[in-house]
């Protein structure tokens, strides 16, 4: 087995399935109790139901940028109580009533109109769903932010790559700080099997084991996993 389906294999093991992505009308809960703890749905991967809930799946993404979800979070309950959060009520809005709704996730002037571009582009779309050099062509959205909205709001098997990620691989010796985007994410892609529940499941177990070794510095020096590897080796 590779280094990189071992660690998934005990992420899972460890933590258990992660309900990824929270939705603000969603009466789950959040299986570590870790961060927010409402929204989930672990073991259930039927989500999205429905467009509204794939676009805010989507502004989501864009909303968690440079911040933590408890900040999304209240962004989006703000817009929830203000509009129901849909493409067409989102584009109707007001753009000084966006951000300050979305105040709380922090660069909400930059968010708002990202936002308010991104919303421009997916009612565009009629349904589809979009490639991925499609929404790196839009303003503000970098290749984690599209991988996440593939991944999780379009169910597409695209895996995403955060400095999470980043941090722990070069921890376990499996990467250089140098590797891009693109190679770590090839590295995922090419050792595990193209499948979406496992391609969900990772990249919300790695968050969860970051949250607990790779937040402060110096980054996973009390990682378990790093003990158990090196005695495999």
């Amino acid at each position: 087995m590779h280094s990189i389906e071992y660690i998934y294999t005990w992420l899972f093991r460890e933590y258990g399935p992660q309900g990824w992505w929270p939705l603000i009308n969603h009466n789950g809960s959040n299986p570590t109790k870790t961060g927010i703890i409402k929204g989930y749905h672990p073991g259930v991967y039927s989500f999205p139901h429905n467009d509204d809930e794939r676009f805010e799946i989507c502004i989501g993404a864009i909303l968690t940028q440079n911040t933590t979800w408890v900040n999304v979070e209240k962004a989006i309950e703000n817009l929830n109580k203000r509009e129901r959060v849909n493409p067409v009520s989102i584009a109707n809005l007001d753009i000084d009533i966006l951000k300050e709704s979305t105040r709380p996730a922090r660069y909400f002037n930059q968010k708002a109109q990202k936002i308010k571009i991104f919303t421009d582009f997916y009612l565009k779309l009629n349904g589809k769903t979009p490639k991925s050099e499609e929404l790196l062509d839009i303003g503000g959205i970098g290749p984690e932010t599209a991988d996440c909205m593939l991944l999780y709001g379009f169910n597409t098997t695209s895996f995403v790559v955060d400095a999470y990620s980043k941090r722990m691989l070069i921890n376990l010796g499996l990467i250089t700080e140098s590797a891009t985007y693109q190679e770590v994410k090839r590295l995922f892609e090419e050792n595990i099997p193209r499948d979406l529940i496992m391609y969900q499941e990772y990249h919300a177990l790695i968050v969860e084991h970051a949250k607990r070794y790779y937040q402060k510095q110096p980054y996973g020096e009390n990682d378990p996993l790093k003990t158990l590897m090196d005695s495999n080796t």
